[in-house]
């Protein structure tokens, strides 16, 4: 027993003895020593050697008879260090490699035995050791000292092999058990599997099946069923008593309702239940809706007729008319606005874009001819032989220009440029690479990604900084110093400084100053503090210690504590401040909680060299505090909290596709059988879509190409002779005109030549296309003049909205004879329309010029500043003559611009009390000049009577402001302008 506990003391560290000294209550009290501060220098050479001091401060003076303070150069040390001399050889060493085996690491097996993960085995890694020299590199090794020299190898754990470990399929969707419309695509049901653990270290892979569909069997189909609508029947009107005071009421016409009979039909045809229709048909069509009889004063029309039939030739036309009914003046009103007839553009054969005909007309003589081709990429000169047709000479075949097309070019990026600093200081963040364009795609090359507004590319990685790499250094605080001019003792409150500067704790570079930038701004020591320098015979006490830990689950009603010592006891009676204080532990202000942080997921990262296809996307673990600070991970570790998974996941980036053609298809037919301008088409289809940033398709699919030129011989009618009248000078004639054989190239600018007869083949069948019955008025008959122009293309609107697609647009023609008696004998339409496409909603409004003699001119005017006929409603149109209302038959009056009756000139007016004109007084001294007066007057005063309407229309009178003339009434009547 003695033994083992002579034993267990021979264990135990001795006390180690120091010697100490407490000042008495009248002597100098000096704090303890500073910590030695950092060596000033790595090594020692003849310029340079290293030291590092350390200082005491006076903390309380001394009272009479009491032990002096120690002079100021005693209150500081200094001490050599890093005494061994510079070296300008170094060792550098290259990171470790993966953890591998090797015949050393079978070895370590079998003799050295592994605690703590579970591991398969030990392997070993590798590092390149070189010898470096200060500013110029890689040396030799014998120049560095081998002492010094670093490992090269070390033992390292294998892991495991992991498999790929998935779940088994879930259970299938279940198919639809309501029934499937016929036509509906396949419904389908899956399931799915997934991952619990990827392989790892060369484990069995994972699966590529993880989703399976299958087509569901024996899906009902719905059974099909269908309204029938029978017709409409008869109008009938809204009960009398409805449609008392409204417009036509004495009429059987208005507004009333229509119903029809509707009916459901199963598949088949049969008949079947509504409500079978209802359930698999939807809604039923209405039985009931609104309907309307014209009354005689409305635009009323025949239903339209079938259209016309189309003839073989291209860009013909075919119509259909309607007539309308109802009391003539309101068709003159309805055929302005509505059409009567309707045109409408025949389907055409084919419907391919032409380019320019290439036949050429030389001048006769020149056999041979050349023209010169020209492009960005070649000038070539070619020639072709002409061939004779009759008198007329033609370039026969075609001439093929050589061309190049312009390759396309891909969007071309510069290569990645360096990646940048982690963006944080502490934990994870990103850093940050980029490319630039070089070049812009071209003639359809490869597009470039998406860029920024500086035509750059970026990709952004997660990024993990260690904390604690930079952190707060400081040196001792400075002696207090008291503001001596307000306190002659030299001691009491004072302040002191310190200086504090950032710097790196990193392994490999030891300490050293960094930017202040690096390290956390948060957490700042105090530069400036507030100190006390103790009188004689106060008491003297030390600096405040550490706070003592709160608990891993803060608690306010746990206190924290710290204390300070006495370091001199007072001469007087007067107490010692408190050496101790207390504070609860309050959650984010003195105590923390941690726990691990997730980052998102970055994007899908790829090999080195690899541009799509299979990646891994990561997630970044760190430690957070509970106020949302990034600290140090060993804070967690420490505390053992589960860390989430996973932080890594596969991922796939598409690959980029090029657009994939078929080979371009054989040439088309000519589309001309002779001339110039015929094209023949060749085409291509796309086979692959491009995807991703792949080559996109050529917007070109198809190709044209000139035909070869054949000479075109066409039948030329003439122009028609005029009216010919046979043994007179009006009553019925004949029109006649020629017919000539011509050869030309089909062109529309064409000039054509006459050639032989015999090579335009036989002559057309048709009388009327070289004669044409035709007549000469005669005197007291009728002559319609020709067609106006059509009229621009306008839609019937309702409140400036259309509610059609197809315009109208007319023309008109007028009678013209030689007596108005005898316009009642006149035939002949004066007025036709036809539709059109592109029309515009217009509107109508009455314009008036200024009163002139009581006399106005007013015209109608379309909302576009086309002054029309027709178009304006004729009942709101205003009055063209204003009459004074009583009428001015007082003697010498007249009826004023004002539309009050007054006096001519040489008379004044005598009122009644009412306003109006009572009698008109001469005015004296004017008798001999009233016959100038009035001679004067008469192009002011205007003649209120019937003949003044009759004379003034034999003068030529506007048919609107700025426009034609129009004559009225004269000797000659022109009518329908």
């Amino acid at each position: 027993g003695e033994e083992v506990a002579h034993h267990l003391c021979s264990e135990l560290p001795h006390p180690e003895v120091v010697a100490c000294e407490v000042p008495c209550a009248r002597d100098c009290v000096v704090s303890e020593w500073s910590p030695w501060s950092p060596c000033s220098h790595s090594c020692s050479s003849k310029n340079a050697e290293g030291s590092q001091s350390r200082s005491r401060s006076i903390v309380a003076l001394p009272a009479e008879g009491g032990k002096a303070c120690p002079p100021e150069r005693a209150l500081q040390e200094l001490r050599a260090c890093n005494e061994h001399p510079c070296v300008h050889f170094f060792w550098e060493a290259s990171p470790w490699s993966s953890c591998s085996e090797d015949a050393l690491g079978t070895a370590l097996n079998a003799s050295i035995s592994w605690s703590g993960e579970a591991t398969c085995g030990v392997g070993i890694q590798t590092r390149k050791v070189f010898c470096m020299k200060s500013g110029s590199g890689q040396v030799t090794p014998k120049r560095c000292p081998e002492s010094m020299r670093p490992e090269a190898v070390r033992p390292c754990l294998l892991p495991c092999r992991k498999d790929c470990v998935v779940t088994l399929f879930s259970e299938w969707t279940p198919c639809p058990t309501a029934c499937q419309p016929g036509n509906a695509t396949a419904v389908k049901q899956s399931r799915y599997r997934i991952i619990l653990q990827d392989s790892a270290s060369g484990g069995q892979a994972c699966p590529d099946t993880l989703y399976e569909e299958r087509e569901c069997e024996d899906v009902p189909i719905c059974p099909v069923y269908r309204w029938k609508s029978h017709r409409w029947s008869p109008c009938v009107l809204v009960p009398d008593s409805v449609r008392q005071g409204l417009p036509g009421q004495s009429e059987a016409c208005g507004h009333g309702l229509q119903s029809r009979a509707v009916t459901c039909l199963s598949k088949q045809g049969g008949s079947a239940a509504v409500g079978d229709c209802v359930r698999w048909a939807g809604a039923m069509p209405a039985l009931v809706q609104e309907c309307l009889i014209p009354c005689k004063d409305d635009c009323t029309f025949t239903p339209w007729s079938k259209f016309t039939a189309c003839s073989s030739d291209c860009g013909t036309t075919r119509s259909r008319r309607r007539s309308l009914t109802g009391i003539i003046f309101y068709n003159i009103f309805c055929s302005s606005v509505f059409p009567s007839n309707l045109d409408s553009n025949c389907p055409e054969p084919w419907n391919l874009p032409l380019s320019a005909g290439n036949g050429y007309f030389l001048p006769t003589g020149v056999v041979n001819a050349s023209r010169v081709s020209q492009n960005p990429e070649t000038v070539k000169t070619e020639s072709f032989q002409l061939f004779h047709f009759g008198n007329y000479q033609f370039p026969w075949g075609y001439i093929e220009d050589p061309c190049t097309v312009p390759c396309p070019f891909d969007c071309k990026l510069s290569d990645w440029s360096s990646w940048s600093p982690c963006s944080s200081s502490c934990g994870p963040g990103v850093k940050v690479r980029s490319k630039w364009l070089k070049e812009k795609p071209y003639n359809g090359g490869r597009p470039c990604p998406k860029l920024d507004l500086k035509n750059q590319v970026h990709e952004a990685v997660p990024c993990y900084t260690k904390c604690n790499q930079y952190s707060w250094e400081v040196e001792p605080w400075s002696p207090c110093k008291i503001n001596s001019e307000q306190n002659s003792l030299h001691c009491g409150e004072g302040i002191q400084t310190r200086q504090v500067r950032c710097v790196s704790t990193a392994e490999d570079h030891g300490v050293e100053a960094v930017p202040s930038a690096l390290c956390n701004q948060a957490e700042v020591p105090e530069t400036v503090q507030k100190c006390s320098l103790y009188c004689p015979s106060e008491c003297a006490v030390s600096d405040w210690g550490q706070w003592s830990p709160c608990p891993q689950v803060c608690d306010p009603n746990v206190m924290q504590t710290r204390t300070r010592k006495v370091l001199r006891s007072p001469v007087s009676s007067k107490p010692c401040p408190e050496d101790s204080q207390m504070k609860p532990c309050i959650l984010n202000q003195n105590c923390f909680q941690y726990q691990y942080n997730l980052t998102g997921w970055s994007g899908c990262q790829l090999g080195a060299n690899a541009t799509c296809g299979p990646g891994e996307r990561r997630r970044l673990l760190s430690c957070r505090r509970s106020d949302g600070a990034t600290v140090s991970m060993q804070l967690c570790q420490r505390l053992r909290l589960e860390k989430p998974v996973p932080t890594s996941s596969r991922c796939v980036v598409g690959c980029a596709v090029d657009c994939q053609l078929s080979p371009w298809s054989a040439w088309s037919q000519c589309s001309h059988t002779c001339g110039a301008g015929g094209q023949m088409v060749r085409g291509r289809s796309v086979v692959l879509r491009a995807a991703g940033e792949g080559r996109p398709c050529p917007e070109q699919l198809t190709q044209h190409r000139s035909c070869p030129v054949k000479p075109c011989y066409s039948w030329l009618l003439g122009p028609w002779s005029p009216c010919t009248v046979q043994g007179g000078q009006c009553g019925d004639g004949l029109q006649v005109r020629n017919l000539t054989c011509v050869v030309h190239d089909a062109s529309v600018s064409a000039t054509s030549k006459p050639v032989e007869n015999a090579l335009c083949g036989e002559l057309p069948s048709k009388e009327s296309v070289l004669q044409l019955p035709c007549s000469v008025p005669c005197p007291g008959d009728c002559h319609l003049t020709e067609w106006s122009e059509w009229s621009s293309c306008e839609l019937t609107c309702i409140n400036g909205r259309s509610f059609e697609t197809t315009g109208r647009q007319s023309r008109s023609r007028a009678f013209i004879v030689q007596s108005p008696e005898n316009r009642e004998s006149c035939s002949g339409q004066e007025m036709e329309t036809r539709p059109c496409s592109g029309g515009k909603c217009y509107d109508y409004l009455w314009q008036t010029s200024l009163w002139r003699d009581n006399v106005r001119t007013v015209w109608c005017q379309r909302s576009d500043g086309v002054n029309v006929t027709g178009g304006c409603p004729l009942r709101t149109k205003p009055a063209e003559v204003r009459h004074c209302s009583p009428a001015c038959r007082k003697p010498f009056s007249y009826c004023t611009q004002r539309g009050v009756c007054g006096c001519e000139r040489g008379y004044t007016e005598v009122m009644r009390s009412n306003g109006f004109l009572d009698y008109c007084v001469k005015v004296p001294g004017l008798e001999d000049k009233k016959a100038d007066v009035k001679t004067i007057a008469g192009k002011n005063k205007p003649v209120n009577s019937k003949m003044h309407d009759i004379f003034k229309g034999w003068s030529i009178q506007p048919f609107n402001p700025g426009e034609k003339l129009k004559y009225e009434w004269n000797r000659l009547s022109v009518e329908g302008f």
